[in-house]
C-alpha cells in the first residue's frame, strides 16, 4: 500500500503543479513559448493518436502491465507509421521506421545529442560516452577508441574462452531437464564476468556467486528507469526523489557506484605500486600484461588528458552497463533462434567441427574470424531482436523528412525493431534466415536498413568486442550441447526496457553432443 499510495499522492501533486506550469507556459510571451508553439504546430500535422494536456499520449500506457508496453507501441507504429508523433507529457516525439528516414537522422553531424529520456540514466552513468554530447563526447570518444584496437581485443579472447568454459560447466546440471530452464541468468552472469575482467581487470565470479548484489541492482535500476519514462509526473528529479521508487533507485545506485569506485581505487593503487607501470615497460599493444579498459583511462589521466575520478567512474559504469546487459541479451536471442531452428544449429555446429576438428581447445582470434556462418546467425538474430529496439535523438536543428519538418526542440525516435522487419528491405521479414547476410545480399540492401549498433558518428564503439565475445561464448555452448526451444515466437512477450528482452526468459532443453540425437 505504501508504494501505491505514495505514487498516487505525488502524481496528484505533480499533475496539479504541472497544470499551473502548463497554463503559464502557454499564456506567457517570449521566444521559448514561440518555439514550443512551433513544435506543437509542426507535430500536429503528423498522424498520431489524440493527446491530452499534461499527459500527452502517455494516457494510453496508464494501466498497462510491464509486459504490455512493447506490444502497445508496436500496435501504434503499425497503425500510424512510418512517420507519426506522440507526446510524452510536454515532449513531442516523432517516430521513424523506414531506412531512408533513419539515414537522414543518423548521418547528421549536427543532431547527435541523445533524446531527453537518456537523462534518466545520468544519475547512474553521468555524462559518459553514452549520454554525453559536444566537446566532452568528442574528446572521450577519441580517447577511448584505442581500447578497441585489434591487439587489445585479441588479448581478451582468452578471457572470453575461460568464462565460456565456466558457463558450459554450469549448464551441465540442466542436461536432461525435460521441463526446460531459463538460460538467461546463466548467460547474463557469464557476460558480467567477462566485462568485469576486461573493463576493470577484476574478477567478479558472478557465475560462482550467483546472488550478485551488483547484478541485482542493475536489473532493478533498469526496470525503475523504464517505469519512470512512462510516467510524466515522475520526470521531475525533486518529485521522484520523494517517492518510494526514487528511494529504491537511490539505494541501487549506491550499490553500483560503490562497487565501481572501489575497483577504481584498488586499480589506481596497484598501478602506483607496480614497477611495470612506474618504469614504463607496459606496452599499450604488447602482450606482457593485458591492458584493460580502466587501465587505459588511468594512463590517460596521468598524461596530457587529465580525467577526474568522477569521469573515469562514469566511463567505467557506461561500459559495465553496455558491455554485459546488451551482449547477454543478444546471445540469449541467438541461442533461442538456433534452438528453434535446428537445421541452422546443425550448420553452426558443422562449421565449428571444421574449425576445431573435434578438439576441445580454446578458440583463438583466427578461429573466431573463421566463424562466418555463426556471424551471419548472430546478425540475423540482431535483425529480428535488436538489442535497442528504439533510439532517440534531440532535434537541435530542423530536419526535413519527406513532407514533414522535425523542428528544433522536438525529439525523434528511430524504430530499429520496425525497420529491421520492413518487407521493403527484407523478403519475408518475420522469417529467421541467416542468408539475409550473405555478402551479395548485404551489398544490394539499403545501408540503413540494418542498424543494430546505430550508425554514423554515434555508432556503438564496442560492436567488434561484442561480436567476438558472442562468437566465443556461443561456440562453446554449441560445441558441447544440442539445444531445443520450448516456446514458439507467438508465445513470446517482449519487454521494452533499456534492451529488448523476453518477458519470461529463454526456455531451453539441453542434450550433450556426445550422445545420439533424440527427440528430447
Amino acid at each position: 500500500m505504501g508504494v501505491a499510495m505514495s505514487e498516487v499522492a505525488w502524481a496528484g501533486l505533480a499533475l496539479a503543479g504541472c497544470l499551473g506550469l502548463w497554463l503559464w507556459l502557454r499564456l506567457r510571451p517570449g521566444a521559448a513559448c514561440s518555439q514550443r508553439r512551433r513544435v506543437r504546430a509542426a507535430l500536429q500535422r503528423m498522424p498520431g493518436c489524440p493527446a491530452l494536456p499534461l499527459l500527452g499520449t502517455t494516457y494510453r500506457m496508464l494501466g498497462l502491465k510491464r509486459r504490455e508496453l512493447f506490444a502497445s507501441l508496436d500496435k501504434t507504429t503499425r497503425q500510424y507509421g512510418p512517420v507519426f508523433r506522440t507526446w510524452n507529457g510536454s515532449h513531442g516525439v516523432v517516430h521513424l521506421s523506414e531506412a531512408e528516414h533513419i539515414e537522414i537522422v543518423l548521418r547528421s553531424t549536427v543532431n547527435i545529442q541523445k533524446g531527453y529520456v537518456y537523462s534518466f540514466l545520468k544519475p547512474w552513468l553521468g555524462t559518459g560516452l553514452l549520454t554525453s554530447s559536444g566537446a566532452k563526447w568528442h574528446s572521450h570518444r577519441k580517447l577511448i577508441t584505442p581500447a578497441f584496437h585489434f591487439n587489445i581485443l585479441d588479448s581478451f579472447v582468452e578471457v572470453f574462452a575461460d568464462k565460456s568454459e565456466i558457463l558450459v560447466s554450469r549448464l551441465e546440471k540442466e542436461v536432461g531437464n525435460s521441463k526446460g530452464f531459463d538460460v538467461y541468468p546463466y548467460i547474463t552472469r557469464c557476460a558480467l564476468d567477462i566485462i568485469c575482467e576486461t573493463a576493470m581487470g577484476t574478477e567478479m565470479n558472478a557465475q560462482d556467486e550467483t546472488d550478485s548484489p551488483y547484478l541485482k541492482a542493475v536489473c532493478e535500476l533498469t526496470e525503475l528507469i523504464i517505469q519512470r519514462i512512462g510516467k510524466p509526473w515522475l520526470h521531475s528529479d525533486f518529485t521522484y526523489s520523494l517517492t518510494d521508487q526514487g528511494a529504491k533507485f537511490k539505494d541501487n545506485l549506491r550499490i553500483l557506484h560503490d562497487f565501481t569506485k572501489k575497483v577504481i581505487k584498488e586499480r589506481k593503487e596497484a598501478m602506483k605500486n607496480s614497477e611495470e607501470f612506474n618504469n614504463g615497460t607496459e606496452d599499450l599493444f604488447g602482450r606482457k600484461k593485458r591492458m584493460v579498459f580502466l587501465d587505459l583511462l588511468l594512463e590517460a589521466s596521468k598524461g596530457g588528458t587529465v580525467l577526474s575520478d568522477e569521469e573515469i567512474r562514469e566511463e567505467v559504469d557506461t561500459f559495465m552497463f553496455g558491455g554485459h546487459d546488451t551482449t547477454s541479451t543478444s546471445m540469449c536471442w541467438t541461442l533461442y533462434l538456433m534452438a528453434l531452428h535446428l537445421d541452422v544449429q546443425e550448420k553452426v555446429y558443422e562449421e565449428q567441427m571444421e574449425i576445431f576438428q573435434g578438439s576441445d581447445r580454446k578458440p583463438t582470434m583466427k578461429d573466431l574470424s573463421e566463424m562466418k556462418y555463426l556471424e551471419r546467425v548472430i546478425k540475423e538474430s540482431l535483425r529480428l531482436y535488436p538489442i535497442a529496439p528504439f533510439i532517440t535523438r534531440q532535434v537541435t536543428q530542423d530536419i526535413e523528412i519527406g513532407e514533414y519538418c522535425l523542428p528544433e526542440g522536438s525529439q525523434v525516435m528511430l524504430h530499429i525493431y520496425h525497420v529491421h522487419r520492413n518487407h521493403k528491405y527484407f523478403p519475408e521479414p518475420e522469417t529467421f534466415n541467416p542468408d539475409n547476410f550473405l555478402p551479395e545480399r548485404v551489398l544490394t540492401r539499403h545501408p540503413f536498413a540494418y542498424v543494430p549498433f546505430s550508425a554514423g558518428s554515434r555508432n556503438c564503439i564496442g560492436q567488434k568486442f561484442a561480436l567476438l565475445e558472442e562468437k566465443a561464448v556461443l561456440s562453446a555452448v554449441v560445441r558441447r550441447f544440442r539445444l531445443r526451444a520450448l516456446d514458439p515466437p507467438s508465445r513470446l512477450q517482449l519487454l521494452w526496457e533499456l534492451v529488448l528482452r523476453p518477458a519470461d526468459g529463454v526456455r531451453l532443453t539441453l542434450q550433450p553432443r556426445s550422445t545420439t540425437p533424440t527427440d528430447y
